[in-house]
């Protein structure tokens, strides 16, 4: 998966969106625009400012946090740990 991609897995039924970050590693939160019901995968990616931004509407959510940086979105997305085991990645959902 290359740098500043973004891709949709489900895990346990949950819908996820896993970015590469690149030397920042992998990041993940819930797919679902907390706004709008879009799905992040499909926004742009900004590995350096580490944001992805909702394509319906175009709120920015940090991919540290999960908290919404701009508006229309107020309410965080879900955020999960993420790990890396050679070529494996590994993600924590509860």
């Amino acid at each position: 998966m290359p740098e500043g991609e973004a891709r949709q897995v489900v895990l346990a039924g949950r819908e996820v969106c896993l970015v590469n970050l690149g030397e920042e590693g992998f990041r993940a939160i819930g797919d679902l625009c907390s706004h709008a019901d879009a799905h992040l995968h499909e926004g742009e990616v900004d590995a350096e400012d580490r944001t992805i931004e909702c394509p319906r509407h175009g709120s920015l959510f940090d991919l540290d946090t999960g908290k919404p940086r701009s508006l229309p979105a107020t309410l965080p997305v879900t955020t999960f740990e993420v790990a890396t085991e050679g070529d494996d990645i590994l993600i924590e959902v509860t």
